[in-house]
């Protein structure tokens, strides 16, 4: 067995994954670079270890750069557009102007959020997704997000199972993949107050 994306404490399987770090880290610098302040995530379950991993580096992220994420910038929601648009909503209450999402529905649920406020993305909010799903360059404004190295990802765990079938010793340690900010439309500089 090999986990993918999936990490769960306490197995001792090896897992394939994404540097849930760098992505949350990639995404924000890039809107702190654009001028954004006010900066909030849209994250999965609590229970959700990727959804944890972004947490704990959107902290570290923010005080790299002396500021503070504060737990009211931060909502979780099922992976989904109504979950992101529900929590983005939230956000966007509290001041918002740039949403980080743990996935590329949570964001299209974000840019529905925004436009149901009668807000332009990127002009009045800046959306950022995570994974590059099919059809991300077609939404209007094309998504910002995160791209997962799937080919090299999925290479790798076939490459465990196989080995593990021939009963040959493979680490039962996390490989961790690199992934790639894909700036597309939906991040611009904040509209001046």
């Amino acid at each position: 067995m090999v986990l993918i994306n999936a990490s769960i404490e306490n197995l001792d399987f090896p897992c394939i994954a994404c540097d849930d770090a760098v992505a949350v880290e990639q995404s924000w610098r890039h809107l702190v670079s654009l001028g954004h302040e006010r900066i909030g995530l849209v994250l999965g379950p609590s229970d959700h270890i990727p959804s944890r991993r972004k947490l704990a580096a959107a902290r570290q992220a923010a005080e790299a750069m002396d500021a503070v994420l504060p737990d009211t910038h931060v909502e979780r929601a099922m992976f989904s557009l109504e979950g992101g648009q529900a929590a983005a909503t939230r956000l966007l209450d509290r001041g918002v102007t740039g949403v980080i999402c743990a996935s590329d529905p949570l964001a299209l649920g974000a840019v529905r959020a925004a436009r149901r406020r009668g807000l332009h993305v990127p002009h009045d909010v800046s959306v950022v997704g995570y994974d590059d799903s099919a059809f991300m360059t077609c939404t209007e404004p094309p998504l910002t997000t995160v791209r997962q190295p799937i080919e090299a990802m999925g290479r790798a765990a076939v490459d465990l199972l196989c080995a593990q079938i021939q009963g040959t010793e493979v680490p039962h340690g996390e490989l961790l993949f690199e992934p790639e900010l894909v700036v597309r439309g939906s991040t611009a500089r904040p509209a001046a107050d």
